[in-house]
């Protein structure tokens, strides 16, 4: 059984209107407004998470960033970056009707090949799994880590 990481979302801390492509939604980090998309909404209340439950800073979240997996180019959701700004955990953010599968834990780690990070975090806004990378190995945490 995985451990679940418990994540109350904090209430009112985002920002919605009505826009020229139907319902938008405002993203702190790179100051400008979304389409309200399943999945832009689990990031978006990700990242109200991050800065306001948290305390991470706004100024080392990164936000849907392009990465080259060889050949290929993907984008992550967001990376976390440390006090010296080396990537520190990445979050794959999924729309809540999607489960947290194999395939979505797949994708972060090849995420990882190319940035390697200590968290790693799959999320569909009703739950949380998350992972931290000691020695060689990944063990599954129950709660978000800190920001030191």
């Amino acid at each position: 059984m995985q451990k679940m990481i418990k994540i109350n979302f904090p209430k009112d801390k985002v920002v919605t209107r009505k826009g020229l492509r139907g319902d938008e939604i405002f993203d702190p980090i790179r100051k400008k407004y979304f389409v309200l998309t399943p999945e832009e909404w689990v990031r978006q209340n990700m990242i109200q998470y991050l800065l306001i439950s948290k305390k991470y800073p706004a100024s080392l979240i990164s936000v849907e960033k392009e990465i080259r997996l060889g050949e290929l180019r993907k984008r992550y959701d967001l990376v976390i970056y440390d006090r010296q700004v080396l990537p520190w955990m990445i979050i794959e953010c999924k729309e809540m009707k999607t489960s947290l599968s194999e395939r979505t834990l797949d994708q972060v780690l090849r995420y990882h090949a190319a940035l390697p990070v200590t968290f790693l975090v799959i999320t569909n806004g009703s739950y949380s799994i998350g992972f931290e990378k000691i020695d060689d190995k990944f063990i599954e945490i129950n709660e978000f880590p800190d920001f030191l």
